[in-house]
């Protein structure tokens, strides 16, 4: 009976950290694609919140994004509250309608993203280094335009498939230079 309720517990907590994936914005949203979210420049700030504790850490991000063919590349440059920065790129590849797989240097293994009309699904794994120790992490993002046009990604961080924390970044178009 032991090994039974056990094996309940393991199977409950695998589908929970399963169905973590941010909720979808309600109401009507504007249509989005990747290379509409990312081509081009923005800026943006954002909080990593810690579920549990609630501790945060706020940053602030300058992307700029160039898309050649069916080739995304979009360079993220982070200034965080407490002076660290961190410059991070993606290449996205279009595989199909609606569909991409993406890499960065901190990744393990492709990224998925699907389009979903008004939405975008971002999801990934992540090796995040801390002077010797490397925590990996997952990443499932929902993509979206806010009412006033900006670019809303929201997270929620997974280790073990277990939430552990959740991620809000609003992005802004700019043109010409922008400093963070």
């Amino acid at each position: 009976m032991v090994l039974s309720r056990r094996s309940l517990l393991l199977g409950g907590l695998a589908l929970a950290g399963c169905a973590r994936v941010p909720a979808a914005p309600a109401g009507p949203l504007e249509p989005i694609t990747l290379e509409r979210a990312f081509a081009g420049r923005s800026v943006g700030a954002g909080v990593f919140r810690v579920t549990l504790t609630g501790a945060e850490r706020r940053f602030r991000a300058r992307l700029d994004g160039r898309l050649e063919g069916d080739r995304l590349t979009v360079v993220e440059d982070f200034l965080y509250d407490d002076g660290e920065e961190n410059r991070l790129t993606w290449v996205f590849d279009r595989v199909g309608p609606g569909r991409w797989t993406g890499r960065r240097e901190d990744t393990v293994g492709p990224a998925e993203v699907i389009e979903t009309g008004t939405g975008i699904r971002l999801s990934y794994v992540a090796d995040f280094r801390s002077g010797a120790d490397v925590t990996r992490l997952g990443f499932e993002d929902v993509i979206y335009f806010g009412p006033d046009g900006r670019v809303i990604n929201d997270a929620i961080v997974t280790r073990w498939g277990l939430p552990v924390a959740r991620v809000r970044f609003e992005m802004l178009r700019v043109r010409g230079g922008t400093s963070l």
